[in-house]
């Protein structure tokens, strides 16, 4: 759609706003996910250094018999660990490495403390830099030199004689998992930006969707301003070069101040049947007009035998002056009936009828026909006239529109007629449809549900 300035603004604000909240509601639900994986690898990293941590425990303190000091079968349990100001072994045998297989990976440490939390011994993989906390807590979080941050657990150690003879500290590089939660959150924020990126096209797009209806009414408005404005301009200009002309006879004839006021009503007339049009319109349309909001006080029982005849009876002299045939065809004999406002049903095929008179040429005809197809009144209005183009048909029923605005404005046509007998059928749940090809002629047919016996 063609777009002014206003309704970029309000695009704009919407997409904006649209993308703001799925931006904030996937951030969201991202952050969600991402702390859920964050804590599945903490339990998983605790659960596997309880383990180790256990599992070392239950091998060290059965050969602890005093507080503080490392029995040589400790050391055999425990081959790879050196101890304070002793230099590191470097040579094990295969037995040895079996042994130690749990603390000799390079992500796990182990540090013996005695009560007073000096340092007693200490795996040969201790990270440098790692600082010795007296453990206030079971579970620590500890940052090496390097800034590798570890997780460390700690569990006290007892003698043979259950004596109190330290602390067993056994941690975990997290390196390797925050690296894995580094990558993924690479991996979504890109996939958050890419999705912002198709959810702020997507809202663009959406935002248009959503204000079509609402620009096309807008423009509606705007060229329904134009075409009454334009509508009315005719006959107030004729009304005021009229006056202008009469001002200037200094001595004016009874004959010509009558033609003169001949010629304002006319004009006057023409003014309020336009009004009269619009404001039947406008009330159709704001109300539902008849079933939807009940603006008649009751509906009554109109018999279609009796409007097809009377609409054919009045307007014979006019088809008779335009050298049109008008033919009245009714193919039931039982009368159907409907209930609705009659007045309006006989403007609803006056306006249908006069208007195929208005458009077919002389020696033409305009067929009237009534019929019935099941629980519907059939009314069909067929004219051998000019036709209708296809890409006229779908703006047929807009207001002001004209097939034909010069011939219109001779007969004295407005674009109003088609536009009010679709709002009455409408009003009566009933429908018209439109049938025509370019100089073969129209034909209207108006569909209305019948009255319940």
């Amino acid at each position: 759609m063609s777009e002014n300035r206003l309704f970029r603004r309000r695009r704009w604000w919407l997409a904006s706003w649209y993308t703001g909240i799925m931006g904030v509601i996937l951030s969201l639900c991202g952050l969600g996910v991402y702390e859920a994986i964050v804590r599945a690898h903490r339990v998983n990293i605790d659960s596997e250094v309880k383990s180790v941590a256990g599992t070392l425990h239950d091998s060290l303190e059965p050969v602890l018999k005093q507080p503080g000091q490392l029995t040589p079968v400790a050391q055999e349990v425990l081959p790879n660990l050196c101890l304070k100001a002793i230099h590191c072994p470097i040579q094990r045998t295969d037995l040895e490495r079996h042994r130690v297989s749990e603390i000799r990976k390079d992500s796990y440490y182990l540090r013996l403390v005695d009560r007073s939390g000096e340092l007693v011994a200490f795996s040969e993989q201790l990270p440098e830099g790692l600082p010795l906390l007296r453990p206030q807590q079971r579970w620590q979080t500890l940052t090496s030199d390097k800034g590798i941050h570890y997780r460390q657990i700690s569990l006290w150690l007892h003698t043979q004689d259950n004596r109190r003879w330290g602390d067993l500290q056994v941690g975990r590089s997290l390196e390797d998992i925050e690296d894995n939660l580094a990558a993924i959150r690479g991996i979504m924020l890109l996939g958050l930006s890419i999705t912002m990126l198709i959810v702020g096209a997507s809202s663009w797009w959406l935002a248009k969707l959503a204000m079509q209806p609402i620009y096309d009414s807008y423009r509606q408005i705007q060229q329904f301003t134009g075409d009454a404005a334009h509508e009315l301009r005719t006959p107030l200009a004729a009304i005021q070069a009229t006056i202008e002309s009469t001002l200037r006879i200094s001595q004016l004839s009874d004959s010509e101040a009558r033609e003169t006021l001949q010629v304002v009503k006319r004009q006057d007339q023409r003014l309020s049947q336009l009004v009269d049009s619009l404001l039947l319109l406008s009330r159709m349309e704001r109300r539902g007009w008849l079933s939807r909001q009940n603006q008649y006080s009751h509906s009554d029982r109109v018999s279609l035998h009796d409007i097809v005849s009377d609409v054919a009876e009045e307007l014979a002299p006019l088809a008779m002056a335009a050298g049109v045939k008008l033919i009245t065809d009714i193919r039931v004999q039982q009368s159907l009936e409907v209930m609705g406002n009659e007045q309006q049903l006989y403007r609803l095929l006056t306006n249908l009828v006069t208007n195929g008179i208005q458009y077919t040429a002389a020696d033409g005809k305009v067929n009237l026909t009534l019929d019935r197809y099941q629980q519907e009144a059939l009314i069909a209005i067929q004219d051998t006239g000019i036709g209708i183009a296809p890409m006229q048909q779908t703006r047929i029923f807009d207001r002001f529109y004209r097939v034909n605005s010069d011939r219109s404005r001779i007969t004295g046509g407005f674009g109003l007629g088609l536009p009010i007998a679709a709002a009455i059928a409408q009003a009566h749940q009933g429908s018209i449809h439109l049938q025509s090809q370019p100089g073969k002629g129209t034909t209207f047919t108006i569909r209305l549900p019948l009255k319940r016996r």
